[in-house]
C-alpha cells in the first residue's frame, strides 16, 4: 500500500531516537522464520524500493509450521518487540502468534499492528495507510474516462475496482465521482435491482443527461461479473446509450501516496513506537521480556478521530474471517446518500446522534452582566 514506506521511515527513525536497534524482516513472517532480518540505520528507510511508494516488507503470509523457526529467531536477533505494517493477513497472523504463546515462551513479546491496506478491510480501523491514494486514483481515473466521452451524446462507463469484498473503495469513489451505481458485496443485490438500475439510468439518458457511471467491486457478486453488468447494460440501453468497460487493476495500489497517507503513516508509526517501548519496559523482567498479557498485542487504529490501541484478540468478535472483513463498517451510512445523488427517491437515515454538546450546554447569562 503506498505511504508504508512514511510509516517505516517514522518507525525506524524514532526507533533509533528512543535508543532501540532497529530490525527490518523482510518477506513477513516468513522472512522471520528463514532469518531474512538486517538491521537499518537512521538514512536506510528510503532505499527500500523506490520511496515514497510502497516497500519490501510484505507478503505477510503466515504457517503454523513456522512457529519453532520463529521462536528460534526471535531469541537469535535479540527481538524485543514486532511492529507489524500490514493488512488483513497482518491481522491474522497477529492473532496466530498470541495464540502460539502458549506453547512458544519467545513469542511472549510485545506485538503492534499498524494497518496499511488499499482495502480498508482491517478490523479495528476506520482507516488504513493506502486507501487514500488508492481512492484518489479511481476518483481521478472517473474522471479521466468521463471527460473522454466529452463529444459523446451518451455512453455510460462500467468500472470494475478493487477491495476484495470491501466495497469501500466503489461506494466512496462512486461518492466523489458521481456514480449512478456502485455494486458492493455488503449490500446483496439481484437481477431486479439490476434491471431497476438500468431502467432508472435509461430514463435519465432520455434527459439532458449524457453521460453514466456505474463501479462495481471486484468481489461483489461472484455471477454479476463485469462482463454480465456490461452486456446487461448494453443491451437494455440500445438506442437510448452505448457502454464502455473498464477494469482498472492493480494501477490502483501504486502511485505516489498523497499527503494524508504520507502524514497518516508517520503519525502511526510514531505512535507505535511509543507504545512498544512502553510496553518492553512494563515486561521487562531481569533483563528479558515476557508479554503475555491481552494488551501485550495491539492494532493501532483510528477510531472517529483518535488513534487508540486495541487488543487484536478483542477485535476477532468483530471479524467475519471468511470475508475478510470487518462485521460493522462506518461508511455503510453513506450508501444512502450515493443514491439520492443518482435521483432515486428514497429516504436518508440520520437517526445517529449528532455532537450537539456547544448547543445543549448553553447557559443563559442575566442581563444585568451582560
Amino acid at each position: 500500500a503506498a505511504g508504508m514506506n512514511a510509516a517505516v521511515r517514522a518507525t525506524v527513525r524514532i526507533g533509533l531516537s528512543h535508543g532501540h536497534r532497529m530490525l527490518a524482516v523482510h518477506d513477513g513472517f516468513e522472512g522471520l522464520a528463514f532469518g531474512m532480518v538486517r538491521e537499518l540505520g537512521w538514512g536506510d528507510p528510503y532505499g527500500i524500493k523506490g520511496w515514497p511508494g510502497h516497500d519490501g516488507f510484505e507478503g505477510l503470509h503466515f504457517e503454523m509450521k513456522y512457529f519453532e523457526e520463529i521462536s528460534a529467531n526471535i531469541s537469535k536477533f535479540g527481538i524485543h518487540g514486532l511492529i507489524i505494517i500490514g493488512g488483513f493477513e497482518a491481522f491474522t497472523g497477529g492473532l496466530e502468534m498470541v495464540e502460539g504463546r502458549a506453547r512458544f515462551e519467545e513469542l511472549c513479546i510485545p506485538l503492534c499492528i499498524v494497518p496499511a491496506t488499499v482495502s480498508n478491510n482491517v478490523p479495528g480501523s476506520d482507516f488504513s495507510i493506502g486507501a487514500d491514494t488508492a481512492l484518489n486514483t479511481i476518483t481521478t481515473t472517473c474522471d479521466l474516462i468521463k471527460q473522454s466521452a466529452a463529444g459523446t451524446k451518451r455512453r455510460v462507463f462500467i468500472i470494475e475496482t478493487m477491495g476484495g469484498f470491501c466495497g469501500y473503495l466503489a461506494t466512496m469513489a462512486g461518492l466523489a465521482a458521481g456514480a449512478d451505481a456502485a455494486y458492493i458485496f455488503e449490500e446483496p443485490f439481484s437481477s431486479r435491482d439490476l434491471q431497476a438500475n438500468v431502467d432508472h439510468l435509461t430514463e435519465k439518458m432520455k434527459t439532458t443527461v449524457k453521460r453514466g457511471l456505474v463501479l462495481r467491486n471486484e468481489r461483489c457478486n461472484e455471477n454479476y461479473t463485469t462482463d454480465f453488468i456490461y452486456n446487461l447494460y448494453s443491451e437494455e440501453g440500445k438506442g437510448v446509450f452505448d457502454c464502455r468497460k473498464n477494469v482498472l487493476g492493480h494501477m490502483q495500489q501504486g502511485g505516489s501516496p498523497t499527503p494524508f497517507d504520507r502524514n497518516f503513516g508517520t503519525k502511526m508509526g510514531a505512535k507505535a513506537v511509543a507504545w512498544i517501548t512502553g510496553k518492553i519496559k512494563e515486561c521487562s523482567r531481569h533483563g528479558r521480556i515476557f508479554a503475555n498479557t491481552a494488551d501485550s498485542a495491539c492494532l493501532l487504529g483510528m477510531r472517529k478521530r483518535s488513534l487508540v490501541f486495541q487488543p487484536i484478540a478483542e477485535l476477532r468478535q468483530q471479524t467475519d474471517f471468511e470475508h475478510r472483513i470487518p462485521k460493522e463498517q462506518w461508511w455503510l451510512r453513506l450508501r444512502p446518500i450515493l443514491k439520492i445523488l443518482a435521483k432515486y427517491n428514497i429516504e436518508l437515515d440520520t437517526s445517529e446522534t449528532a455532537h450537539l454538546e456547544h448547543l445543549t450546554r448553553k447557559v443563559l447569562v442575566p442581563e444585568a452582566t451582560l
